[in-house]
């Protein structure tokens, strides 16, 4: 059966193929466009701060981590950088405010704030619900993305994470 579809498929595409006008070339009907391959990579910082990093637009959201959220409890305040401002690597970029504790945020690299989080402003909890997606807290140009190799891979945050 299988068979008899794959031949009814291929008899239609050459049918396809002659309906073509004869004033347009038939691999002219068939361009190929160039595939764009971005590269989507998460990094971790030993301070618990995350970036997720977009080869293609050179832009690093960054984020706390999961543990680091957890540790923090019911974050009820976030102080975070304004656009346009440049950070480095290993900079206090902001706060975050917890029933528990109010702890730093650190840039994980080195660039310009682009974008920040603003329901973060009136959703604080966010972070808590989902620091990694809708908890994000700005957005980073990257003006040295080589110092993406200088972060920790998810296993070896997980490694550091377990021994902390």
């Amino acid at each position: 059966m299988f068979s008899a579809l794959r031949q009814a498929s291929r008899s239609v595409s050459s049918t396809r193929a002659l309906r073509t006008p004869a004033s347009r070339p038939v691999a002219a009907a068939f361009t190929l466009r160039p595939l764009a391959r971005t590269l989507v990579t998460t990094k971790y910082t030993k301070d618990h701060e995350a970036v997720i990093y977009d080869d293609q637009k050179n832009i690093g959201k960054v984020t706390i981590t999961d543990y680091a959220q957890t540790s923090l409890g019911d974050v009820v305040f976030v102080e975070l950088p304004t656009t346009d401002t440049e950070v480095a690597q290993g900079e206090s970029i902001g706060a975050v405010e917890s029933v528990k504790a109010a702890s730093d945020i650190f840039s994980p690299v080195s660039g310009k704030v682009v974008a920040i989080n603003e329901e973060l402003g009136s959703q604080p909890s966010l972070v808590n619900k989902s620091p990694e997606d809708k908890g994000w807290l700005c957005e980073i140009e990257l003006s040295k993305p080589s110092e993406m190799d200088d972060l920790m891979s998810a296993g070896e945050y997980q490694a550091h994470c377990e021994e902390s």
